[in-house]
């Protein structure tokens, strides 16, 4: 499945978002894979965050790094950086953004 998520860095943090972001730790890339996830690709406009996610299952994707040591540390970091975390549907959230249209 393919997952698309919106969210918002705060304009002040933007370089200091896009500098972790060349820095993400091994032990999260590799956390993010053993959850699941096949490809993570964010793009940026302005402060808006597009995330798309591949993966065969995204809630259990989140469940699985819900409570993982290195997870919970980079999404402290990343909220310290984000005006918005996630704005899917909330805290348990099991899908992304809807689809309008594809080709």
């Amino acid at each position: 499945m393919r997952v698309a998520l919106h969210t918002k860095v705060r304009a002040d943090r933007i370089a200091d978002y896009e500098a972790a972001h060349r820095a993400v730790p091994a032990e999260l890339t590799d956390a993010i894979r053993a959850a699941g996830a096949t490809a993570w690709t964010i793009w940026r406009s302005g402060t808006d965050l597009f995330h798309l996610i591949e993966c065969d299952d995204y809630a259990g994707l989140l469940n699985r790094l819900r409570h993982h040591p290195v997870n919970v540390a980079w999404q402290e970091r990343m909220g310290e950086l984000l005006d918005v975390t996630h704005d899917y549907g909330g805290e348990g959230a099991t899908a992304g953004l809807p689809t309008v249209w594809s080709l």
